[in-house]
C-alpha cells in the first residue's frame, strides 16, 4: 500500500540542516578560531589587570603628589548634595581620568606590540629562501662518469 504525501517532509530536511549546522560548528571550534579568541580574551582581560594596577598604584600617586596631593581617584564634582538619606550625586572626572590613561597606555602597548609583529613578518619575508644546488653543468656529469669508468 502507498501513502501519498501532498506536504514535502521538511521534517528531514530540517534534520539534515541540524546536523550541517553541528557539524560546521565543530569544524569551527575545532579550527582553533574559538580556542584562540577564548586565549586573547582571558590574556586581555589579565593585561587589562596589569595597567590598572599600573596607572591607579604606581603613575598616579606621583603625578597627584607632584600637583599637591592630589588622589585622582577622588577629583569628583558634586552635580547634588546628599540629603536625607539620598547619595550625593558626583561626576567623578577623576575616575575617567585613570580610565583615559589606562587606555592610552594599552594602546600604546598594542601599538609596539602590532610594530614588532609586523617588523618580523617583514622580516621573514624578506629573508632568501634556500635555493636548491645549482644543477652540475654537462662538463661535470661527464668528467663523474669519466671518474666512475675508471673505477671499474
Amino acid at each position: 500500500m502507498t501513502v501519498w504525501r501532498l506536504v514535502p517532509n521538511t521534517h528531514n530536511n530540517l534534520g539534515e540542516k541540524a546536523v550541517s549546522m553541528l557539524n560546521e560548528f565543530r569544524e569551527f571550534a575545532v579550527k582553533g578560531n574559538m580556542v584562540d579568541m577564548a586565549v586573547g580574551i582571558i590574556i586581555g582581560t589579565a593585561f587589562g589587570q596589569i595597567i590598572n594596577s599600573l596607572v591607579n598604584d604606581m603613575l598616579m600617586p606621583p603625578i597627584g603628589l607632584l600637583i599637591g596631593g592630589v588622589d585622582f581617584s577622588d577629583l569628583a564634582l558634586t552635580l547634588r548634595v546628599a540629603e536625607d538619606g539620598a547619595e550625593a550625586v558626583l561626576l567623578s572626572y577623576g575616575a575617567f581620568i585613570n580610565t583615559a590613561i589606562n587606555f592610552l597606555i594599552v594602546a600604546m602597548a598594542i601599538f609596539f606590540a602590532v610594530k614588532v609583529i609586523n617588523r618580523l613578518k617583514r622580516e621573514q619575508e624578506a629573508a632568501p629562501e634556500p635555493q636548491a644546488p645549482p644543477a652540475p653543468s654537462r662538463e661535470q656529469v661527464l668528467l663523474e662518469e669519466i671518474r666512475d669508468l675508471l673505477k671499474k
